[in-house]
C-alpha cells in the first residue's frame, strides 16, 4: 500500500421539518492521510480537534475496527494524520463524517469492496440515523427513510439546489444528547399529520425550485425547532434579521447551536456581511453544498 487520503464533507441535517430524514452536504471537510506503519498512530492537525491520544481510544479507529469485525477482517496498522475543518458539537455532522471516514478506512485497508448502499446501511447502524451520514457519504441533498418493509435505508438524492448557504457558527458547543432531551417522546395524530405535511411541502418546494415556499415551510417546523429554540441563543434574532436581508428561510443546523440560512443565489455575500455585523461573536460563513460526498485518492509514488 502506497498510502491514500480519505475526504468526507460536513453536513447539515433536518432542514427544519425534515427531522432525522433530510440532510445536505457542506464544503467543509474531514481528511485522513493514511500510510503504512508498524503500529497504529493517530495525529491531529486541526484547531477543531483535541489531542489524538491512544489510537485504540480514537473514535475513527473504533468505527474502522467495528466495520472490520463485522466483515470478519483484521485491520493492518497504519499512521493516520487527521485534518478537520468541521467544529465539534456545532450541528455540522462531525460525528457522522467520522463514522463515514472510519468505515471507509476499514473498506480500504481490508479490501472489503463495500458498495455505497452497504456503506450507508452500516453508517446508519453505527450513527443511529441516516440524515447526516447519507449526505456525508453521497453528497448533495439527501432525503432518507428507514422502512420496516424493506429493512434498508431508502433515499433520494439531488445536487440541483441553486441557492446560497449562510452558516452562523457560535463559539460554544451543544451536545446532540442535550438537544434530544427537550423533544417530546410522542406526537398526537393531528400534530404528526400537520408536521409531516409541512415537511412534504418543503421537500416539494426544494425539488421544484419554489424556494420561497420551501423557506416558509422550513420555518414552520413542528417536529423539533419549537422545542430546541430555547437552547439556541439569538434564535429569533438570526431568523428575523436573515429574512430582512433576503433569505428564503433560516433553521437550526442539525441539533444546533449553528444555524443556516438558505438564500437566493448571489445574495450570500451581502447576508454574510450584514449578519457578521449583528453577530460579532459568531463565525458567519458563506458555504456551498458538496456534490461528491466521500472521496478516496491514492498517493502517487514518485519515480
Amino acid at each position: 500500500m502506497n498510502g491514500f487520503t480519505i475526504t468526507v464533507p460536513a453536513s447539515t441535517a433536518n432542514i427544519g421539518p425534515g427531522f432525522d430524514s433530510a440532510g445536505l452536504s457542506l464544503n467543509r471537510y474531514l481528511t485522513l492521510h493514511v500510510q503504512n506503519s508498524d503500529e497504529w498512530v493517530f495525529e491531529h492537525h486541526s484547531k477543531h480537534l483535541p489531542s489524538a491520544g491512544a489510537a485504540q481510544d480514537h473514535f475513527i479507529y473504533q468505527m474502522a475496527e467495528r466495520m472490520a469485525s463485522e466483515c470478519e477482517a483484521v485491520l493492518p496498522p497504519c499512521k493516520v494524520v487527521v485534518e478537520s475543518e468541521i467544529p465539534l458539537a456545532r450541528g455540522m455532522g462531525s460525528s457522522a463524517s467520522a463514522v463515514v471516514a472510519g468505515i471507509e478506512l476499514a473498506n480500504q485497508l481490508c479490501r472489503l469492496e463495500l458498495t455505497p448502499e452497504e456503506k450507508l446501511e452500516w453508517a446508519t447502524k453505527f450513527e443511529g440515523h441516516p440524515d447526516n451520514v447519507a449526505p456525508a457519504l453521497l453528497g448533495g441533498l439527501i432525503v432518507t427513510a428507514e422502512t420496516k418493509q424493506t429493512d434498508k435505508v431508502e433515499y433520494f438524492q439531488t445536487d440541483k439546489l441553486n441557492m446560497d448557504l449562510v452558516l452562523y457558527i457560535p463559539n460554544f458547543e451543544l451536545k446532540t444528547e442535550t438537544a434530544r432531551k427537550v423533544l417530546p417522546e410522542t406526537f398526537s395524530r393531528a400534530d404528526a399529520t400537520a408536521a409531516s405535511g409541512i415537511g412534504n411541502v418543503m421537500i416539494a418546494g426544494l425539488l421544484s425550485g419554489n424556494y420561497e415556499l420551501a423557506g416558509r415551510m422550513m420555518e414552520a417546523d413542528l417536529f423539533h425547532e419549537p422545542y430546541r429554540a430555547s437552547l439556541i441563543p439569538n434564535y429569533e434574532k438570526i431568523r428575523r434579521a436573515a429574512k430582512e436581508m433576503g433569505a428564503y428561510g433560516t433553521v437550526i443546523s442539525g441539533a444546533g447551536p449553528t444555524m443556516i440560512s438558505f438564500a437566493p443565489k448571489g445574495t450570500g455575500e451581502s447576508i454574510v456581511k450584514g449578519m457578521q455585523a449583528i453577530l460579532p461573536d459568531y463565525s458567519v460563513e458563506l458555504m456551498e453544498a458538496d456534490r461528491t460526498g466521500l472521496r478516496v485518492e491514492e498517493l502517487q509514488v514518485q519515480k
